[in-house]
């Protein structure tokens, strides 16, 4: 009876070793499991990237009629600042983001400015 007790003891010991140097298939399912949701995500985030494209360039090929209004008047004091700031080589578009218009309102104040100063000479 003592010898089947060592025995089993023995045996107990060996697969509880045993156990510490097989691979775990577990860890593997799970790091797999861990990968593939990566690579979901990946795949998800490219996707919505190309479909935000396809969506940019079909808003783009629908360009609804333009109303061609005429702008407000602008604001002497406004035309005056435009024309210095144009004067002392500032780009049109940063004189534009400066003076809060847009950047075709910007271009026809210093065509008019260029054609009174034409015609005073």
């Amino acid at each position: 009876m003592n010898e089947l007790t060592i025995g089993l003891a023995c045996a107990g010991a060996f697969f509880i070793l045993l156990s510490f140097f097989l691979p775990d298939k577990q860890r593997q399912l799970e790091k797999e499991i861990e990968e593939l949701s990566m690579k979901m995500l990946q795949e998800h985030y490219q996707f919505n990237k190309k479909l935000k494209v396809l969506e940019e360039e079909l808003l783009i090929g629908e360009t609804p009629a333009v109303h061609t209004e005429k702008p407000a008047a602008v604001n002497k004091i406004i035309q005056s600042q435009v024309i210095a700031l144009y004067e002392q080589g500032t780009p049109i578009a940063q004189i534009a983001a400066q003076s809060s218009l847009s950047t075709e309102q910007v271009k026809s104040i210093l065509d008019e400015n260029m054609q009174t100063e034409s015609s005073s000479i």
